[in-house]
C-alpha cells in the first residue's frame, strides 16, 4: 500500500504505548502530530534517533506537538527499550503491523517498518512526509522541528 500523500486526511489508528494506555489518533486533533517509525528497538541508529528526540522532547512539547514513536516491537520490549535508554517520550507498539502497512511504510521482507515520518497538522491533514532510502539514516531534530514550525 503506499503511503497516504500530502493534503490527504491522516489514516486513523489506536496503538498501546509504553504508558501503558493507548493513543488514537483522531484524539489528538487539535495538536500537531509527529509519526516516527522506527525499525527496532536496541538498534543503533534508533537508539540514537530516540535518545535525541527525547532531548529535544520539551522543544517539540513546546510547538504543541505530540510525538508518537513507533514500532513493530511489543510493548514488553519498548518498555525495557525506555528505561535501558532512559527514553521519557512514550513508544507504541504496532505489533501487528497495521498502522505501518495503513502508512505504506512496512517493510514487508523484513517485517518490520522503514524509518519514516509523517507530520500532521491540527486538524489531521498529512503535511510532510519522509521516508530514508536507508534505514541507518535519521532525520536530525533541527529539520523536523523546521517543518513543524512551517505548520504554524
Amino acid at each position: 500500500m503506499p503511503p497516504p500523500s500530502v493534503g490527504a486526511s491522516a489514516p486513523d489508528f489506536t496503538l498501546p504505548s509504553t504508558a501503558g494506555q493507548t493513543v488514537t489518533l483522531s484524539g489528538l486533533r487539535g495538536k500537531k502530530v509527529l509519526l516516527a517509525f522506527f525499525p527496532l528497538a536496541f538498534t543503533g541508529t534508533c537508539t540514537a534517533e530516540l535518545c535525541a528526540m527525547s532531548e529535544d522532547y520539551g522543544k517539540f512539547h513546546s510547538d504543541n506537538t505530540v510525538v508518537l514513536p513507533i514500532s513493530v516491537d511489543s510493548v514488553p520490549t519498548l518498555k525495557e527499550f525506555k528505561a535501558k535508554e532512559r527514553i521519557t517520550v512514550e513508544l507504541h507498539s504496532d505489533f501487528k503491523r497495521e498502522v505501518s502497512r495503513l502508512y505504506g511504510v512496512l517493510n514487508e521482507e523484513k517485517f518490520y517498518s522503514n524509518r519514516a515520518y509523517i507530520l500532521i497538522d491540527r486538524n489531521g491533514v498529512i503535511r510532510w512526509t519522509h521516508q530514508e532510502a536507508n534505514n541507518s539514516e535519521r532525520r536530525e531534530n533541527s529539520e523536523i522541528l523546521a517543518e513543524l514550525a512551517r505548520l504554524g
